[in-house]
């Protein structure tokens, strides 16, 4: 039986590292029935200039990952689409990531609201007691903001902010190695095997000038 992780992507900003996620995934093998927010869809298109429409998602997807999925175990239901599978807890699937998370999106889920499939299959995968990645990206937040992370958590989420460790790749970090690092924890949390980051390995520096860490000699 398939068995996809959902990922939901909000109108944050912070698309890459949906995309970071996404690819994390189908190098992995693993199956993935994606979801778009429509204020998505425009930050998406503000961030990397790729479009994102329903009658061509699998080659707009394709650019914005920049990979070939000819092969890749992929689905993708609209937003609005409120009978789709992710929208009922008996669609078997194995969790979701809701990456990047805005304000609107995580209120959404804590309370409830289910006014598009995001919301709404992260709702599901919470009552079915799957895991559930949120990674919300604001800075500062509001109190109210924090109040619907705190009930995210008490709900069984894995709140996850967006917030890149240095010690993988020391203060010269590129943009893409800070992206792939909050892609990786969001990967472990959710189970999945990657090769996203150095893992600390109890050794000072060594993610600098090129020295190996336990992991990689």
């Amino acid at each position: 039986m398939r068995r996809p992780w959902v990922v939901g992507v909000s109108g944050a900003s912070g698309t890459p590292y949906a995309a970071a996620v996404i690819n994390g995934l189908l190098d992995a093998g693993a199956a993935v029935d994606l979801v778009v927010s429509r204020a998505a869809r425009l930050t998406i298109l503000d961030e990397t200039g790729s479009a994102f429409r329903d009658a061509h998602w699998r080659d707009d997807l394709g650019t914005w990952l920049g990979r070939d999925l000819a092969a890749a175990d992929l689905v993708h239901w609209p937003a609005g689409d409120l009978a789709a599978g992710p929208s009922s807890g008996s669609y078997p699937v194995r969790g979701m990531a809701v990456v990047p998370a805005s304000t609107a999106a995580c209120a959404g889920i804590a309370i409830g609201l289910s006014k598009d499939l995001l919301q709404r299959a992260a709702e599901v995968n919470l009552k079915e007691r799957r895991p559930v990645v949120v990674v919300p990206r604001e800075t500062p937040v509001t109190r109210s903001h924090l109040e619907h992370l705190i009930a995210l958590h008490d709900a069984g989420a894995v709140v996850l902010p967006a917030s890149p460790g240095f010690y993988g790749a020391g203060a010269s970090a590129t943009a893409r190695q800070l992206v792939d690092f909050v892609a990786g924890k969001v990967l472990d949390a959710l189970g999945v095997p990657h090769s996203l980051f150095r893992r600390w390995a109890g050794e000072l520096g060594a993610g600098r000038d090129g020295r190996e860490s336990a992991d990689d000699a």
